[in-house]
């Protein structure tokens, strides 16, 4: 969700994540930092092109998950007990780079956990997601993950083993 706050070109963008997707079953669940505009107007997670969320995903849960659709990413997703949330509620922030965040309310994250009897795992997806979140995470253990943001040019083949790890979990 995107709401634009003062008058005239002079007005602040603030942005708010989508709600989560888990079940009683999600063993993993990933914290991302807050949607980014291409993500936002798609009304999708990880919608842009070049992010490599769904790739790193792949192999993990053992499907190609660029290949689905949407709907099916999300499916495969939660057969294989993998949730996926955000950090940051909402915010103020020009574009989609997170160190442009401002303004941060964070998202319930502890009350979210204790909604999930099987959750084994919380894997922050990038810097910014495991500095804003870790000290909302009790109780369970915990990953900081490369983040999957085509902004951080590290490739997918140095990124993998990291998101490959969550697989220890499901």
């Amino acid at each position: 969700m995107v709401e634009r706050l003062g008058g005239g070109t002079g007005g602040v963008t603030r942005k708010a994540s989508f709600p989560p997707v888990v079940d009683t079953s999600t063993r993993a669940l990933i914290l991302g930092s807050l949607p980014g505009d291409a993500s936002l107007a798609a009304g999708r997670y990880y919608a842009h092109p070049q992010n490599q969320f769904w790739r790193l995903l792949s192999p993990v849960v053992g499907v190609d998950l660029p290949s689905l659709g949407y709907d099916d990413r999300l499916a495969v997703l939660r057969a294989a007990g993998i949730g996926l949330w955000d950090v940051v509620a909402s915010a103020t922030r020009p574009g989609s780079s997170d160190a442009a965040i401002r303004e941060a309310t964070a998202n319930d994250v502890a009350a979210l956990i204790a909604t999930l009897p099987a959750l084994r795992l919380v894997a922050f997806n990038g810097g910014t997601a495991w500095k804003a979140g870790r000290s909302l995470v009790s109780g369970v253990e915990t990953l900081a993950l490369p983040s999957s943001s085509p902004l951080h040019t590290v490739g997918v083949a140095a990124k993998q083993p990291a998101w490959d790890a969550i697989g220890a979990y499901l």
